[in-house]
């Protein structure tokens, strides 16, 4: 079996996840990495037992990397994929997959123009308790889909909620693809948000939005990062998918380890599985076999738009008809 080989294009917290993905995966091998930060780069190529590049152009220039990973801040992600792909590497790219739709276009052009595949990592969807709901639902035993719901409250630190994009875009990009894979496309957006003592940081964080899907089925999507759920049976993060006859629940509180992992106080174990789910499909799937991946770019444009209309519908107080 040939070795595929990966190098990084950023080395922050989730590369942690990903190179242990890879470190796990037979016939696959982390060549290097580059970082906008020597010293963090060469930190991170100790600890994941790989070399580091001097610049991307360089990254990009080894022969050993079929594949690269994009693990930037989002506003670098359309530079780096298109970079990527003109040197004729396989992309995965960290979400949100940009900043706006015009850059996602971009991006599926330069990918197609290429003849390379890109992949976000839209992770909720390489779960196995997902992949069983989408099963059921279109095997047709939950019957028609009248309800979607994706609940999330995780408190977030000051100083993480500082720098991180609002809810909206940090938490509902997840809500909006997961809901694209299990419940179809989205057809009317509402949406709310509420910003817990902007003197900390002036962005949202919490945010709800009602969706009706173009079936006639209705969504509600809310996140949160101002409060944890301690009540009986929590809305950490919690899926819900109700038909006419079934319904499916997915849950983070399903597994729990009391440490803390990143920006949660605990490890909600579906969460890191997730992450080094998503690498081993593309590895082991898109990149060796030639498959499509289960959400592509495009399901990142749609997710894009979702999360364009759901700041609108807040900033405006309209609802936004996505069919227009």
């Amino acid at each position: 079996m040939k070795t595929i080989g990966i190098g990084f294009i950023g080395a922050g917290d989730i590369a942690n996840l990903h190179a242990e993905a890879i470190h796990d995966l037979k016939g696959a091998k982390l060549i290097g990495l580059w970082n906008r930060t020597p010293e963090k780069a060469k930190s991170k190529a100790e600890q994941f037992g790989c070399r580091t590049y001097g610049s991307v152009k360089e990254l990009l220039a080894d022969a050993d990397i079929d594949a690269v990973f994009v693990l930037t801040n989002m506003e670098t992600h359309c530079e780096y994929t298109i970079q990527a792909a003109k040197a004729g590497k396989h992309v995965l790219v960290e979400k949100p997959a940009a900043s706006n739709s015009a850059q996602l276009e971009q991006m599926q052009a330069a990918i197609q123009n290429a003849g390379v595949q890109c992949m976000p990592v839209h992770n909720y969807i390489y779960e196995p308790g997902i992949e069983r709901a989408k099963s059921m639902i279109v095997d047709g035993k939950l019957g028609d889909i009248v309800q979607f719901y994706m609940m999330y409250n995780i408190h977030h630190a000051d100083e993480i909620r500082a720098r991180y994009p609002g809810v909206i875009r940090q938490i509902l990009t997840h809500h909006s693809y997961t809901m694209l894979y299990l419940a179809g496309e989205p057809k009317m957006v509402s949406c709310f948000k509420n910003t817990v003592d902007d003197r900390i940081a002036p962005q949202e964080n919490v945010a709800m939005a009602n969706i009706q899907m173009q079936n006639g089925s209705l969504s509600h999507l809310c996140a949160s990062f101002a409060n944890d759920d301690h009540s009986g049976d929590p809305w950490t993060c919690i899926i819900k998918v109700i038909g006419t006859n079934g319904s499916t629940r997915y849950s983070y509180r399903d597994f729990v380890i009391n440490h803390r992992n990143g920006a949660h106080s605990q490890t909600y174990e579906n969460y890191p599985e997730s992450i080094k789910n998503t690498a081993t499909y593309f590895i082991n799937r898109v990149v060796r076999l030639g498959e499509r991946p289960l959400s592509s770019l495009q399901d990142a444009i749609t997710c894009q738009k979702i999360i364009e209309a759901c700041e609108l519908s807040a900033e405006k107080g309209i609802h936004v008809n996505l069919s227009n």
